[in-house]
């Protein structure tokens, strides 16, 4: 992962009141998406674009509810199905390729705070996530920032990845590791 791609918010400064501003907004914005059905897909897509700051990909498809932190930082390839439940917390960026297929109750969490206890209320810190092409995250998995999810690859259901996951492989576990290669199926 690039260093440079990793944000650091201190608190009580210009960026932390800019942050918390981005939380108010999002926290405003999706109740207003979770009151929508499956069938309300054009309304779910204006919302959404409107919580991330951006356009979404052609035949990019929601089911609520959906949580996020901010929202901003969020960018969507096309054909991105993303199923009920899912929370992304983007204080770093978030970039889901083309084709990616999200299942119910996914994480991704670009946020953390230090370990060490003196420093845990200083600062808030962001990696950024990147889910490449052709990917499929099963239920209930979570994708911790500072990961990439290599092209085509499969997390398993309920997995915890907290590191690169190779492309063409399935990942299972927590942490999560390589099950096998799933290349030429």
């Amino acid at each position: 992962m690039d260093e440079r791609a990793v944000r650091i918010i201190p608190r009580r400064t210009p960026e932390s009141r800019a942050f918390a501003a981005d939380v108010e907004r999002a926290m405003a914005i999706t109740p207003v998406l979770n009151r929508l059905t499956y069938a309300d897909t054009n309304a779910v897509r204006a919302l959404f674009e409107e919580l991330i700051g951006g356009v979404v990909g052609e035949h990019f498809r929601l089911i609520p509810p959906f949580y996020a932190d901010c929202g901003r930082n969020i960018r969507v390839g096309a054909r991105v199905f993303i199923n009920q439940n899912c929370t992304f917390y983007s204080l770093a960026d978030i970039t889901i390729g083309d084709d990616v297929m999200i299942g119910p109750n996914v994480s991704l969490i670009t946020s953390e705070h230090p370990v060490a206890p003196s420093q845990r209320h200083v600062h808030l810190q962001g990696k950024p996530i990147t889910v490449e092409r052709n990917v499929w995250i099963a239920a209930g998995a979570t994708i911790i920032g500072g990961v990439t999810i290599g092209e085509n690859s499969v997390v398993a259901a309920g997995s915890v990845v907290t590191r690169d996951v190779p492309a063409n492989t399935l990942v299972a576990g927590n942490p999560a590791r390589v099950i096998r290669s799933i290349e030429g199926e």
